[in-house]
């Protein structure tokens, strides 16, 4: 799904309405609530849109089966693995199943993919989600602000492989939490654990044991994204403090968590043999093996958490001592096809010839095995269809405008900032006409001049542009009842086309 994108509307000046009460409508609390209600809204959006789809669907439960997507995926990835796609989909196939008995397997399994498929956002740009909450800023006016977030995101893997992995957001909707401290969550679960199965209360247990499993995935996440930044960029995670405080913190987590597991899981074995009903031994047989899982996963964020000081260390020395880029990156528009275009097709191909030849890199021819050669000779022909597979329906939504000013708006600040037969004027002088046109014209007005005030000179130069809008600050301040700053003065530059042809006939 393309989940819409809102932009951030102008607020009121302070002082010109008035100011909201205290309590909970400024209350910090109240935005992260809002955080984690946009977090569940793309399980409830699949509910919706499953009447989009070809075919009679309203007998699953969409929702359902995304949040049993989401735990597979979290408990079936590793620390440095994630889930496999296929695996998850053959593992949601039961459940699926389960709500609608008669319908064909292949149903079954185009439902699993639809609701996977929709989790990662396949269909948007940066397959990321984002929703719109208020909040109040210390002046007392209300903002709107974005809140861009995912569920389950695809990470390469080892070979070329893709796989699956849980955010942050996707185990606070599991857990029904959000930006909760992760040890002080894994700590309150485990004491949560302990006392219900002191109790006998199995089923309780059961719930709190999970929930402390999602907590401990969560903490290795962490750690992971941590050691991610620093092979990227040394510089921008913090090694010097919060770094060494963290793996300091979490060594000790885990030696008492570990402590602490070993002794719940002797009451539970405990619980377990001297349990008489068939259900409470089944309970307390399936929370053994969700302890171990957890010891399992501590000892592992325990060997990471001890490699993390040499790797620092080693991906310090190979920063440090790169070489640098041997030569500056290609700018295929300005270099190569703005050149060509001109050139007749006899001249241009030999250019892009030898461009290709070379660009695209060696090739590197696989290795042919005795055994892979007698299979492929001796494997019978495939039948194919005369029409070839069929393809799926594809899922279509119109997705909305979401643009502050229309095209309308944007020719009339063109046309008021096309000063090319005209002298340079002031912003200030801009703002005012803009807006005797339209009230809201001053606010694209002020933008192109902003972004005219260091123009791309080069890359204009390098795509063939005529002239170019630039902004000069001389010092003078603007005097304007909706905004402040420099008031610039705004002209139009011509660039030099002789000097741009002869460079392409140089080129040519």
């Amino acid at each position: 799904m393309t989940s819409p994108a809102y932009t951030d509307t102008a607020a009121p000046r302070p002082g010109a309405g008035p100011r909201p009460a205290p309590g909970p409508a400024a209350d910090e609390g109240l935005s992260r609530r809002l955080r984690a209600l946009a977090c569940t809204a793309p399980l409830h959006d699949l509910d919706v849109r499953k009447a989009n789809l070809a075919g009679e669907y309203t007998v699953y439960a969409m929702s359902e089966v995304a949040l049993a997507a989401i735990d597979l995926v979290t408990l079936h990835m590793d620390f440095d693995t994630g889930a496999d796609h296929d695996q998850i989909v053959a593992r949601l196939l039961p459940r699926v199943h389960a709500q609608a008995p008669g319908r064909p397997v292949s149903e079954h399994e185009r439902v699993a993919r639809w609701v996977l498929e929709n989790l990662v956002n396949v269909g948007s740009v940066d397959r990321g989600f984002r929703a719109v909450y208020g909040t109040f800023d210390p002046d007392g006016a209300y903002v709107r602000r974005d809140y861009d977030f995912k569920l389950i995101e695809e990470v390469p893997g080892h070979g070329g492989s893709v796989y699956l992995r849980t955010t942050d957001e996707a185990v606070n909707v599991l857990v029904g939490a959000l930006d909760t401290d992760v040890t002080s969550a894994q700590i309150a679960a485990e004491v949560k654990l302990e006392v219900l199965v002191s109790r006998g209360r199995l089923a309780d247990a059961q719930l709190a044991a999970e929930q402390a499993r999602y907590r401990t995935v969560q903490y290795a996440e962490t750690l992971r994204r941590t050691l991610e930044a620093t092979r990227r960029n040394v510089r921008a995670v913090d090694w010097l403090n919060a770094v060494p405080d963290m793996i300091a913190e979490a060594l000790d987590h885990v030696a008492d968590r570990y402590r602490h597991e070993n002794a719940i899981l002797t009451n539970i074995r405990k619980a377990r043999d001297e349990a008489e009903e068939p259900e409470n031994k089944r309970r307390a047989a399936e929370l053994v093996d969700i302890v171990k899982d957890c010891i399992r996963r501590h000892t592992q964020l325990q060997s990471r958490l001890l490699e993390a000081g040499p790797l620092f260390r080693a991906e310090q020395d190979r920063q440090a001592f790169a070489p640098p880029a041997a030569r500056a990156g290609l700018d295929l528009y300005g270099q190569l096809l703005a050149p060509l275009l001109p050139l007749p097709v006899e001249d241009a191909g030999r250019v892009t010839d030898a461009f290709f030849a070379r660009g695209t890199g060696l090739r590197t021819p696989v290795s042919v095995r005795m055994g892979d050669l007698v299979d492929l000779l001796l494997a019978p022909p495939l039948e194919r269809e005369h029409l070839g597979a069929e393809m799926p329906e594809p899922d279509l939504i119109a997705t909305p405008d979401d643009s502050r000013f229309s095209e309308d708006q944007l020719a009339a600040a063109t046309a008021l900032l096309d000063l090319e037969h005209d002298a340079p004027r002031r912003l200030s002088g801009l703002l005012a006409e803009a807006r005797q046109t339209d009230p809201e014209l001053p606010y694209l007005v002020a933008l192109l001049a902003v972004h005219a005030a260091s123009p791309p000179v080069g890359t204009a130069y390098r795509q063939g542009e005529r002239r170019l809008l630039f902004a000069v600050d001389d010092g003078t301040e603007l005097d304007d009842p909706e905004f402040g700053g420099a008031d610039l003065v705004v002209g139009t530059a011509l660039l030099d086309t002789a000097g741009r042809t002869a460079d392409r006939k140089e080129a040519s």
